[in-house]
Order: structure tokens, then sequence, then C-alpha cells
């Protein structure tokens, strides 16, 4: 089998940043993927799995009430849990959508109150929630945005 383009990328060098992972479609019905990465793979610590379905759940309610929400599909964690995958429609760059990651983990960090769509009505295991840790990983992400790494390492 042919080996998949994420597992092509050398994760011995990869930084927390924001990457185009792939894009899909061709020009007239291009999908963007990006690659939200928070934790340096194989050095850091992955992300606590309470934590990350409090940012899926707040970072998906954000992304899908935004100004681009029609250009959302898709906004979750990555199995590896050191970050998130975002697919948008379009033919995008990172620093075409840097403000709306910012904005994202800005809404991410300062979050208080119930999380969106943690019930057992809306969710499947809506008691796995952790937003003091989901607080955390969102200023840890903010800061590596200060100064974004953008592009994937050759």
């Amino acid at each position: 089998m042919e080996k998949i383009e994420s597992f092509r990328v050398d994760h011995t060098r990869l930084m927390p940043g924001l990457y185009v992972s792939r894009r899909d479609g061709g020009e007239k019905n291009a999908v963007t993927t990006f690659d939200i990465r928070i934790t340096q793979p194989n050095k850091e610590p992955v992300m606590d799995m309470p934590a990350i379905h409090t940012m899926e759940h707040l970072g998906a309610t954000y992304l899908r009430n935004s100004a681009q929400k029609e250009q959302v599909i898709y906004f979750g964690p990555m199995g590896c849990r050191t970050g998130f995958y975002l697919v948008m429609f379009g033919h995008l760059s990172s620093q075409d959508v840097l403000p709306l990651i910012r904005d994202t983990f800005q809404f991410i960090r300062d979050y208080e109150g119930d999380i969106p769509g943690a019930s057992a009505v809306e969710c499947g295991n809506y008691q796995e929630q952790n937003l003091n840790m989901a607080h955390y990983y969102a200023r840890k992400y903010l800061s590596a945005l200060e100064e974004p790494i953008l592009r994937y390492p050759e």
C-alpha cells in the first residue's frame, strides 16, 4: 500500500504551529486540511482526552458560528493527541486562516460556563470534559502562534 501523506511528515522535526496538511479536490472543488499542532510530537506529553474533548466542543462551536462558518467542514482531534485537524472548503494557506485560528483558541482560553453540547442527549461521552486543561492547552498554543510556524519542516 502507498504511504499516506501524514506519515511522510518527519515528526521528529515538527514543532507546535499551523500547517497545511493537504489539499484535495483540485482548484474547482478545493478542500484544505490544516494541522493545528499543539504539542511537539514524541518530545512533549500528549494532551489528555478530557481536555481534547472540551477543546473539540468549544472549537467546533466557535468555528461553526464564525464569519467563515460556511467554509468549515470539520474540526477534530488527531489520534496521536498532539493537535487537531481543521478541514475547510477552499484553496487556503495557513496565513489565510491564522486570524480564525487565533480567535478560536482565544475563545477556548477565555471560555467559562457549561460546555456546549455536554449533555447525555447531545454527546456520547458528555462527562469526560476538562475545561481547566483546555484553557492550559489553548494558552500554550496561542503562545506558539506569537511567532507562528506555518510550514511543515522540509
